[in-house]
């Protein structure tokens, strides 16, 4: 095993400010020394995968590396009791595919805290169908309908046609809220499918933002890109609302004042699946895998294999991809 070759996704430092990616052969023994042994059968393609494929330092500081921060598959050593040899995991987040050789290659290697059983409901497959994305949705609609039930009115989703956004909608219509999406792509059947109730294009959104607070339109927001886009939905949200904020695609900044806080009485709930504690963790997975799996689960995501990778990293830069990108590498 010590000696075992496999394929991985490896990105190098070719000049200052210059790198390459290229599918090659990697070596276990170059893995880090970690407690859990996985062969990856499947992971999935996301903005921050690009990112450390594109050397960002902001996400991965040394290279050459192998990005994924997501990874679904089989232990194949372990030096922990509480993770057997032969089980099927899911691993997302921590320091995967940042730092840590991620799941764009054939094998990782983690600590044990970081692995989570596959739940009975999900097939491995499945389980990187919603990856950090579903896991981030599954977060953000937790502590939504915590307070806010169907009945409350309807919910917006931003930046719908991606991953977080895509699975939340999916998620929440599947619930039976009442989904209206806002998307800067023109192809939108992809959220009619989901069972999106409204969609409403990204530039009539932002049509008119200059008001210190706008009319009441939202019982609960899921916001996955930040900038004016959730400033905009904070505005426009009711008495008591909930707004989940888990990205910032659009920009980190928030341009807006406290009177929706403080005349509205709304919420702003920051979403962390980086570092989210293993209970917690476990507890939306088991969503994912029981009440929140929603039929239409399969039909949102492309399969591609770890040779197609380069492509679609350029596509999902551009803004280009919709749904899920599964990443086959069994």
């Amino acid at each position: 095993m010590n000696t075992l070759s496999y394929k991985a996704l490896i990105v190098e430092e070719t000049g200052k400010n210059e790198f390459s990616r290229q599918v090659k052969q990697a070596n276990i023994n170059d893995l880090p020394d970690n407690e859990v042994l996985i062969r990856v059968n499947y992971s999935s393609l996301n903005y921050k995968d690009a990112l450390s494929a594109t050397g960002n330092r902001g996400v991965t500081r040394q290279y050459p590396h192998t990005p994924g921060i997501d990874a679904a598959g089989i232990v194949e050593e372990s030096r922990n009791s509480a993770v057997k040899k032969g089980e099927p995991v899911i691993v997302t987040s921590y320091d995967l595919g940042m730092n840590t050789k991620g799941g764009f290659g054939q094998y990782i290697r983690v600590p044990a805290d970081w692995v989570v059983k596959l739940p009975k409901g999900l097939t491995l497959k499945q389980s990187m169908i919603f990856g950090t994305a579903g896991f981030t949705a599954g977060m953000s609609i937790f502590k939504l309908i915590q307070t806010i039930g169907p009945e409350s009115g309807d919910i917006l989703v931003t930046g719908a046609t991606g991953g977080v956004g895509s699975l939340a909608a999916g998620i929440l219509s599947h619930l039976g809220y009442a989904v209206t999406a806002v998307s800067g792509k023109t192809d939108t059947s992809l959220l009619k499918k989901l069972g999106v109730k409204q969609i409403i294009a990204r530039d009539d959104f932002l049509a008119n933002t200059a008001p210190p607070i706008l009319k009441p339109r939202w019982a609960g927001v899921i916001d996955t890109v930040g900038g004016d886009i959730l400033a905009t939905a904070i505005k426009s949200t009711h008495q008591d609302g909930i707004v989940t904020c888990c990205g910032n695609v659009a920009s980190p900044d928030l341009p807006i004042n406290v009177f929706p806080f403080i005349l509205r009485g709304i919420s702003l709930l920051g979403i962390d699946s980086q570092h989210c504690p293993m209970a917690f963790r476990s507890i939306v997975w088991e969503k994912l895998s029981s009440d929140w799996k929603f039929d239409l689960l399969e039909t949102i995501y492309d399969e591609i294999f770890i040779d197609q990778l380069t492509d679609k990293i350029d596509s999902i830069l551009k803004g280009e991809l919709k749904g899920r990108t599964l990443v086959n590498l069994e």
